[in-house]
């Protein structure tokens, strides 16, 4: 069931301002802070709503939210915007009714978001389908753009609506939108050329040169540096929570949904564009020979690339800004301009151009945005229009201004009277004349067609002659001197005669919200708004695409001699317009209300709300609502509501809803002055009636409260007393069941036991009778078993006596055949020692007679010379059997030609060390730097892990390649060797190990000369970087592994981490090249590799034992390492093959 709530419930502080008592500003002002203060920032007024600006987001506009309020009463919830959205938009879908929602308020108020929650809430509750939602999006979105536009940071607000805007949206019969249509009301152009102190330009500026490409900056010619023009202020141009470059994308994005093309968006920045050059055109004085002084462009460059950007000639556009031209009849006269004249043409040319983009964006955008259809639409209209302004210095914008919230004021008081007239003749009570202050006649002041300020104004801009803000005044002066709400210090009225707070070159119109001084300087200027033809005719010569639709004045075949109409006359011809259009609709109004000047949260200034208060008369407008009767409900919610104060309606009424509020306000005796019945509600004239039956509705509901927990606790007690009992009843089934199955369970194991003493005797029995009958059959069996191995024994003897015998036959015969072999043997050795000895006696013998034979032929030396002959011919037969025999020019070629003779024994060892020499010395000689380096890499690993580390016979084969990972090729780690600056020796990945659990992370190893750099292997990013200088040493266990720690010294920058513990498969590589760089260093020693299997490391602030065992790893091949302990990391290593 669905519970429905009413503004009165849960009510902080009073919702409705018709319902205040007692009324006056100081209870209004103070329920208003009060609601404010608990973050409720709407309050009704009747049906009008107050919205006040929280300056910070509330969790009040969610999709939760817009549910809530979708469908419901407009007094059946506590005040919020969407409940004034709602009822517009069911009595525009239901009833068949235009509406029109007025939003009003000063600046900073929050009259913008207001119309943004309306529409979004409209859009969120209307029909779904494609179309509707393109539809919708497109209303939407038209928001954007226009901001940029058409909104701009003043003193009191960060995004100002700087024109009025009324947007009529169509919807079909069933309610879904179909399109709109967007009326502009007098932009602030004035602002496009100088801007008030702390306030800045249009946004479009600021977004254009913060969020353009660099490719769209350079076709508009722009650069990003605000203070480069001279229309931008620059104390103001960054804000603080305004993001410009994300805005121009938000800008860019709406406006290609909302319908522009490409080419469209650009010719709109090029104008953007031309405007900021157009303000940095500066001119100079020139004299002419007749003396009269001429305007002279000082710097033609900026002239230069705004004509290329309007496709315009210079020298034409440079002429208008020298010289007008003035058409009278068939004559024409060509004067020359001075450098003020010229400013005020450039700054003329600068707001109409701005200006007339402005109103063509809005033309376009209702071109995408009008529906299509022909037939009947419904019509919802939002009107968005600046507030009352009273400014220290109020100027023609101002007085304009204020005089449409006069008109709208006016139209407020009508409709809110018609409507209640209209109300109360509905349901038939009498209507009374209320007495309000009607400001016709300070709206009559200034429209009127004969003696209207506004009339005076164009007369004055119309004359001949001299014409002045001083000869305005004084007409306004003579004119509107008796008016009673208009003040002058020179008019006839004595009393202003020594009134000082009023200047000479003023004017005070009493408006309806107080009294406003306005300055009379430059009223004449911007009411003509008059721009030269020179440079309309300029401006409509150029090639652009959108210039000759925004100035078809300039063309020469249609030419007008015609004034054109002032600003004041266009103005009041729109306001009269809105004025008839928003007659024909429902009205709604929402009034905005800013609670401080600090645009901050949680601050309410009393003073500041009470002038607005003041000219937004709200305190008028409930005293017309209460005139007649404060309160007013239909029967069947106030029944209902009250029902429970009266017995004969509680609980149920069967009768018509009306007589039982009849029967209830009868037994309550409420006074009948004090209501009135009408057709289908009840009206309470006094809202103390009404909080009387709050009141006693409020003590009734908590008496039934007390009612309804007293009977839910007795029938709580009820039912847990039956349920006890119940429960007993099974408890007391249960316990009885439990007690026989327990009595059964005993006799039944008393059984048991007996049969099982009875069985077990028995079986006993029979076992005993089983065991004798067994050891009767074991004993015959043991017998037998004895004697067959006796018998067996003694069979075995015999035949070892006999193999016995056989075996001593057997030596005694071997021992006799080796007698006889070796005296055989003894024979034979002396007999052959016998014949050597002959051979030897008789080679000395005859050697003795060859001696003595040729001794005559030869001197006393001969026999040296023999020798050295001899000598001499065994060297060069050794030699050339060398050379035939020479060994390859390979270094690991061991092999060599055997020694022929004993005595060349050194000789032969040398000659094969000095031809191992030269050949590696020849082998050498063909080595390139490179190959030299890898192989004094390979020494230097030879030196360090040979017979140390098993892991070295296999590194002996693999080259060393220095860099595994191309890092200078490989695009992947082109920014990591960007942020190295040496060139680097070494690239691996390797492992880290982590002390927590011992598993390894990958990362990459840099070596350069001076450091040792770890980066991540996905990103790049550099983790750690040691200098080499503080590594003490390295240390890696005498196995198979890969693992090697670097071990930091004390106290240096990089130890406050503590020591890396690394893996690698390329570990001797690693050392070796980390040696030889720290021992090519002449500052530094060498780094000390230290081999062991078990050696410390340091992590942080604990020393971790890293200890190698062998073992199968879980890893297979590799080694693993698992920690044991906060002291221990074990490291497994298969088994050497």
């Amino acid at each position: 069931m669905e519970v429905k709530t009413s503004l009165l419930d849960n009510m902080i502080g009073v919702g409705d301002m018709v319902l205040l008592e007692p009324l006056s500003e100081d209870t209004f002002l103070e329920n208003l802070k009060n609601r404010f203060d608990h973050n409720e920032i709407y309050t009704y007024i009747g049906s009008v709503v107050i919205s006040i600006n929280p300056y910070r987001s509330l969790p009040i506009y969610t999709p939760e939210k817009v549910e809530e309020y979708r469908n419901r009463n407009f007094y059946e919830l506590s005040p919020h915007i969407y409940a004034l959205a709602d009822e517009a938009y069911r009595s525009l879908r239901d009833q068949d009714k235009d509406q029109c929602i007025l939003i009003t308020g000063e600046s900073g108020a929050g009259k913008t978001e207001a119309s943004k929650l309306v529409m979004s809430y409209v859009a969120a509750v209307c029909g779904k389908g494609q179309e509707v939602n393109k539809v919708k999006e497109q209303l939407l979105q038209s928001n954007p753009v226009l901001e940029a536009f058409g909104n701009a940071k003043t003193v009191r607000n960060d995004n100002s609506s700087r024109f009025g805007k009324y947007m009529d949206i169509e919807f079909d019969f069933k309610g879904d939108p179909l399109g709109g249509v967007i009326s502009n009301y007098l932009l602030e152009k004035s602002r496009v050329v100088k801007q008030p102190r702390g306030e800045r330009n249009f946004h479009i500026f600021y977004q254009l040169l913060s969020g353009a490409s660099d490719d769209t900056m350079k076709k508009l010619k722009l650069d990003r540096d605000f203070s480069k023009y001279n229309y931008l202020s620059l104390d103001s141009a960054v804000v603080s929570g305004l993001d410009d470059a994300a805005n121009f994308r938000t800008v860019r994005n709406a406006m290609q949904i909302v319908g522009f093309m490409e080419d469209e968006m650009l010719s709109v920045l090029e104008l953007v564009a031309a405007v900021l050059k157009l303000g940095n055109i500066e001119f100079k004085p020139e004299s002419r020979c007749n003396g009269i002084d001429e305007s002279r462009v000082k710097d033609k460059n900026d002239l230069k690339e705004m004509c290329e950007l309007l496709g315009t000639e210079q020298s034409v556009l440079e002429r208008a800004f020298s010289y007008r031209t003035v058409e009278a009849k068939m004559e024409k006269v060509s004067t020359t301009l001075n450098v003020a004249q010229a400013y005020y043409a450039r700054d003329a040319l600068a707001k109409n151009l701005y200006s007339r983009l402005f109103s063509w964006l809005i033309t376009r955008i209702n071109e995408s945005i009008r529906a299509q259809a022909k037939t009947r639409h419904k019509v919802m209209g939002v009107l968005d229009i600046y507030g009352f302004e009273i400014f220290e210095d109020n100027s023609f914008e101002q007085f304009i201004i204020n005089y449409c919230n006069e008109k709208l004021q006016q139209i407020f008081i009508e409709l809110t009277l018609r409507e209640e007239q209209e109300e109360y003749v509905r349901e038939g009570i009498e209507w009374t004349n209320i007495e309000y202050f009607n400001n016709a006649i300070i709206c009559d002041l200034i429209e009127n067609n004969q003696n209207g300020i506004l009339a005076m104004l164009d007369e004055e801009c119309l004359r001949p002659g001299t014409v002045t803000d001083e000869t305005f005044l004084d007409k306004l002066n003579t004119i509107c001197a008796e008016h009673q709400h208009f003040e002058s210090r020179l008019s006839k009225s004595s009393k202003f005669l020594t009134d000082h707070s009023l200047p000479h070159n003023c004017f005070r119109i009493q408006h309806y919200a107080g009294k406003v001084l306005y300055r009379v300087e430059g009223f004449v200027d911007k009411n003509n708004d008059l721009l030269y033809r020179d440079l309309s005719q300029a401006m409509y010569k150029a090639n652009h695409s959108l210039i000759k639709q925004l100035f078809p004045e300039g063309n020469p075949a249609k030419v007008n001699l015609k004034r054109p109409p002032t600003a004041g006359f266009q103005f009041k011809a729109s306001v009269g317009t809105l004025m008839s259009n928003l007659q024909t609709k429902n009205p709604n109004y929402i009034r905005c209300v800013k609670p401080n000047d600090k645009k901050a949260s949680h601050i309410f200034t009393d003073s500041l709300v009470r002038h607005q208060v003041h000219y937004l008369g709200l305190m008028e407008n409930v005293r017309v609502r209460r005139a007649g009767y404060a309160f007013r409900q239909a029967y069947e919610p106030c029944l209902e509501r009250y029902k429970m104060l009266c017995k004969k309606t509680w609980p149920h009424w069967r009768g018509p809803a009306r007589e039982g509020v009849e029967v209830l306000l009868t037994d309550l005796q409420v006074p009948t002055e004090e209501f009135a019945y009408g057709r289908s509600k009840i009206f309470i004239r006094n809202p103390r009636t009404l909080f009387f039956l709050e009141e006693k509705r409020k003590r009734c509901l908590e008496d039934l409260a007390t009612l309804i927990q007293k009977i839910y606790r007795g029938w709580k007690c009820r039912s847990q007393f039956l349920l006890l009992k119940k429960s007993q009843i099974v408890v007391a089934a249960w316990y009885r069941r439990y007690a026989q199955q327990k009595k059964y369970q005993k006799i039944k194991r008393a059984t048991t036991v007996v049969q099982s003493y009875a069985r077990g005797w028995q079986a006993r029995k029979l076992l005993r009778e089983l065991k004798y009958q067994k050891k009767c059959e074991q004993a015959v069996t043991t017998i037998s078993a004895y004697w067959h191995g006796t018998q067996a024994r003694m069979e075995l003897r015999r035949l070892k006596q006999e193999v016995r015998n056989k075996h001593a036959v057997t030596v005694i015969w071997a021992y006799w055949q080796g007698t006889k072999a070796r005296r055989e043997l003894r024979r034979l050795k002396e007999e052959a020692r016998r014949k050597h000895a002959v051979a030897v006696i008789w080679a000395y013998w005859q050697g003795l007679k060859v001696r003595r034979e040729y001794r005559k032929f030869f001197r006393a030396n001969a026999g040296k010379k023999i020798y050295n002959f001899t000598i001499q011919r065994i060297m060069q037969k050794y030699f050339l059997d060398l050379k035939r025999n020479m060994p390859s020019m390979s270094p690991i070629d061991k092999s060599w030609p055997a020694r022929p003779y004993l005595f060349l024994e050194g000789v032969h060892t040398e000659l094969k060390r000095i031809f191992h020499l030269w050949r590696c010395k020849k082998y050498r000689s063909q080595f390139t730097e490179d190959k030299k380096a890898v192989y004094e890499e390979k020494l230097k690993a030879s030196e360090l892990f040979k017979d140390k580390k098993a892991l070295y016979p296999s590194s002996v084969s693999q080259p060393f390649k220095g860099d595994y990972l191309e890092i200078s090729k490989n695009p992947k780690y082109q920014k990591l060797n960007n942020a190295v600056d040496e060139k680097v020796l070494l690239a691996d990945v390797v492992n880290k190990i982590n002390r927590a659990n011992g598993k390894g992370s990958p990362r990459l190893l840099l070596l350069t000369r001076r450091s040792v750099i770890l980066a991540d292997q996905k990103t790049g990013q550099v983790k750690a970087s040691v200098p080499l200088a503080d590594l003490a040493s390295v240390s890696v266990s005498t196995q198979m592994d890969g693992f090697f720690a670097l071990k930091l010294k004390e106290g240096s920058a990089s130890a406050v981490k503590g020591d890396f513990l690394l893996s690698s498969d390329h570990l001797i590589e690693i050392i070796t090249k980390l040696h030889r760089i720290s021992a090519s260093a002449a500052e530094r020693e060498p780094i000390n590799v230290d081999i062991s299997d078990e050696f410390l490391v340091q992590f942080k602030h604990d020393k971790v034992c890293v200890k190698f065992i062998q073992g199968s790893p879980k890893n297979g091949n590799s080694a693993s390492c698992k920690r044991k302990n906060n002291r221990l990391l074990e490291v497994s290593v298969p088994t050497s093959p």
